[in-house]
């Protein structure tokens, strides 16, 4: 890896250049770090994002009720103009979108697993856990206890509404982890899926083709789907 980071300090630096420098010239990481941290980006940073904004649109256009109040509130909220500019305040206000969010992302958690290391060893329901085990947890299926979520598997933003999720246990609901080793840009993901399914929203009414008897969850690095989720926009009428 032999590339030059320039010495321009005004220009701002891109992510691949503030690698660069730290192998290059700080001697910090080594072409394998560089890797590793380039993955990361890409597959932390990128594709959780954009599966979770497709199993959003895949719910949303699932259900017309639901989908009719987002765009109620989008214009209450922005105005009718799908072209004004949509700035964080507005974005605080979205409430019941950002409860259809958290419930897609219970449903469908981008992140179907995640693996730790225990430090000690630890006895749970029974079973003793050596320390130093690893332990695998599945947010998919912790989202789906009944004894916290009653019907786990339908569809109900209004789980997520304040007076509800008060009642939601510590650790019931974790689609970005929990704990000390979570996931590091959890409120920047939230946010931008927020904002493009918004704008999307704005501009488009959306019908999802198959049900889910077909689009099935498939685990593999992120939470994939058996099919492609087929979904119909419709230019909204401004």
């Amino acid at each position: 890896m032999n590339g030059q980071t320039g010495d321009d300090s005004r220009k701002p630096k891109c992510l691949l250049d503030v690698l660069l420098k730290l192998h290059i010239e700080d001697k910090v990481l080594d072409e394998e770090g560089v890797r590793q941290e380039v993955d990361t980006f890409i597959s932390a940073g990128h594709e959780t994002v954009a599966v979770a904004v497709k199993w959003a649109l895949y719910l949303i256009g699932l259900y017309p009720e639901v989908q009719e109040k987002i765009h109620q509130e989008l214009d209450s909220v922005l105005g009718a103009d799908s072209k004004g500019p949509l700035r964080v305040a507005d974005l605080n206000e979205l409430k019941y979108l950002e409860c259809v969010l958290k419930e897609c992302f219970r449903l469908y958690p981008p992140a179907a697993l995640f693996a730790r290391k225990t430090s000690e060893e630890i006895s749970i329901c029974g079973y003793t856990i050596p320390n130093r085990t690893t332990v695998v947890v599945s947010p998919f299926l912790v989202h789906r206890e009944e004894d916290v979520f009653p019907d786990a598997e339908k569809f109900d933003p209004e789980q997520f509404l304040p007076e509800n999720s008060a009642l939601i246990p510590e650790c019931a609901y974790i689609p970005f982890a929990a704990g000390p080793r979570n996931c590091i840009g959890h409120t920047f993901a939230e946010i931008e899926v927020k904002v493009l399914v918004c704008h999307i929203l704005r501009n488009f009414s959306l019908r999802s083709l198959d049900s889910t008897d077909q689009v099935l969850p498939i685990v593999k690095i992120t939470l994939q789907s058996s099919q492609p989720a087929r979904i119909k926009f419709r230019r909204r009428q401004q």
